[in-house]
C-alpha cells in the first residue's frame, strides 16, 4: 500500500549546483534529469509541487566582488538571469517526462516565461502543473533562500524542502570536522540562537512568523523527497 502523502504543497529549493556534476559548471543533462527523478515521486503522490533554483552553476556575484567596474546591484541580476536559464532547462524536462510545467520569474520576460503572480502561481498548482520561480525576489541583496521562503509564504506552502550537499543540519561542518553531530528537529529559535549555517536571516524570519515546517537534506538521494512527503524521518526538520 502506497504511503499517503502529509503535506499537499510544497516548495523545493533546489542549488544551482544540483544541476551539474560534482566541481563542475553550467547544465549538464544527466544532473537534471536526476532531479526531475526526484520531482516525479512527488507528483505521483498528487503533491502540488513548486520550486526555486539557484544560479550558482553558472553565475554567482560575488565572483565580481572584486572588481571596481560592476557594481553589486548589476552583479545581482546577472545571478537572477542564471536562475531563469536553470528554471527553463527544469521545466522543459518535466515536460519531457509528460508533466505540466511553468516558469515564472519576477523580472518581467514574457517572451521565455510568464510573469510572477501569486493567484496566476497558485492556479498552476491547483491545475497539477510544476512551478519554477525564477528570477529571485526581482530585486538586489536578496538570496534565492530568501525567494524560497518568500514564494513559500506567498502561495501558502505546507513544506518548504531545502536541498543540500549534506544530509541535514550539523553542529558544525560536516565536510571540515568529521566529528560534528547531525540534529533530527530544530526550531527556528535554536537554529537562529546557535546560528547554524541553513538559510538567511531574512529566510529564517519569513518561514517562522508564517509557520512553514522546513526540511534540510540531500534531495538527489534517490526516493528522499517522497520519505519526507510521507512523514518519514530524513535530514533535519526546523518548525517554529
Amino acid at each position: 500500500m502506497t504511503a499517503q502523502p502529509m503535506y499537499k504543497r510544497v516548495l523545493i529549493k533546489l542549488s544551482g549546483e544540483s544541476l551539474c556534476e560534482a566541481g563542475s559548471s553550467g547544465i549538464q543533462a544527466s544532473a537534471v534529469d536526476a532531479a526531475v527523478d526526484e520531482l516525479l515521486g512527488a507528483l505521483g503522490l498528487g503533491v502540488q509541487v513548486s520550486l526555486v533554483v539557484g544560479g550558482g552553476n553558472l553565475f554567482r556575484a560575488r565572483d565580481l566582488a572584486g572588481d571596481p567596474n560592476i557594481l553589486r546591484v548589476t552583479a545581482d541580476y546577472m545571478g537572477m538571469l542564471g536562475t531563469v536559464m536553470n528554471a527553463l532547462a527544469m521545466r522543459d524536462a518535466i515536460e519531457g517526462r509528460g508533466w505540466e510545467a511553468v516558469v515564472m520569474s519576477a523580472i518581467p520576460m514574457p517572451t521565455v516565461c510568464e510573469p510572477f503572480n501569486r493567484r496566476d502561481a497558485v492556479s498552476h498548482l491547483q491545475a497539477g502543473r510544476v512551478v519554477l520561480f525564477a528570477g529571485g525576489t526581482g530585486s538586489p541583496f536578496f538570496t534565492t533562500d530568501t525567494t524560497a521562503a518568500l514564494r513559500a509564504s506567498e502561495i501558502g506552502a505546507d513544506l518548504l524542502v531545502k536541498a543540500t550537499k549534506v544530509d541535514g543540519v550539523y553542529d558544525s561542518d560536516p565536510t571540515i570536522n568529521p566529528g560534528a553531530s547531525k540534529y533530527d528537529r530544530l526550531t527556528y529559535d535554536q537554529a537562529m540562537r546557535q546560528a547554524l549555517a541553513i538559510m538567511d536571516q531574512a529566510a529564517f524570519a519569513l518561514c517562522s512568523e508564517n509557520r512553514i515546517p522546513l526540511v534540510v537534506c540531500r534531495l538527489l538521494n534517490k526516493g528522499n523527497l517522497v520519505k519526507v512527503l510521507t512523514g518519514q524521518q530524513v535530514g533535519t526538520m526546523v518548525t517554529g
